[in-house]
């Protein structure tokens, strides 16, 4: 069932052009009638509003068990510098955060880490966006492990579109689990926002789109 906090955040992507509804063609090559962008994400009043939704879902679900966050290159350096302020200034939890540039540096401090570095046996949470079939996390993981001998166990994005990875049967997501033993959290499933335009009349023209995009690659 959605809930009053999903229709907000789902409203609040729309607003600011972050989802959107049409013809697309995602990274790994599918039609989909919607798309999260959350390169959209340009104001101050934006990444604040996008934090708290972050740290909400974090302190729901780990609350402070946990040592540092990770934002993976590119998209994912906000959202953790997002989520690390709003868990400081909504609940009191202050944690370090660090990303990764793409290219590594020859040159200052050197390397590819930028903030925090992360210590053996460090208890790793990872900011993403969205996943679809997985790419980011299987790049992501080896540049965690060739900075310290790190766990991450758990990883928080914006909407789970539960759309099928690699295996036929699993959601990339549910490869993520069995390949990493990572547990994914999302603000909103692709199920959420399907509810939430069936209770639209402005979208009854993506009610079939949806259904027929979700019946095609989604496992729910």
């Amino acid at each position: 069932m959605i809930t009053d906090e999903k229709i907000k955040f789902i409203e609040f992507m729309m607003e600011s052009d972050v989802l959107r509804f049409g013809d697309f063609v995602t990274k790994s090559g599918r039609n989909t009638p919607y798309f999260v962008n959350t390169g959209n994400y340009r104001t101050g009043r934006q990444i604040a509003t996008l934090g708290k939704f972050y740290a909400a879902l974090v302190k729901e679900t780990v609350g402070d068990d946990f040592d540092c966050m990770f934002g993976p290159a590119y998209k994912g350096i906000p959202l953790a510098a997002g989520c690390a302020a709003a868990l400081y200034n909504e609940y009191g939890i202050d944690k370090p955060y660090f990303f990764n540039r793409k290219e590594e540096k020859d040159h200052g401090e050197g390397g590819s880490i930028v903030g925090y570095k992360p210590n053996d046996g460090d208890r790793v949470i990872i900011i993403e966006d969205v996943i679809t079939a997985g790419t980011a996390i299987r790049e992501t993981m080896p540049v965690l492990k060739s900075a310290a001998d790190v766990t991450v166990n758990d990883m928080f994005i914006s909407v789970n579109r539960c759309e099928v990875g690699t295996t036929p049967g699993k959601t990339a997501i549910m490869e993520v689990g069995e390949d990493f033993g990572i547990k994914v959290h999302a603000i909103v499933t692709v199920e959420d926002i399907y509810e939430y335009l069936k209770s639209k009349d402005d979208y009854k023209d993506m009610i079939s789109k949806m259904e027929e995009y979700m019946e095609k690659y989604c496992i729910l």
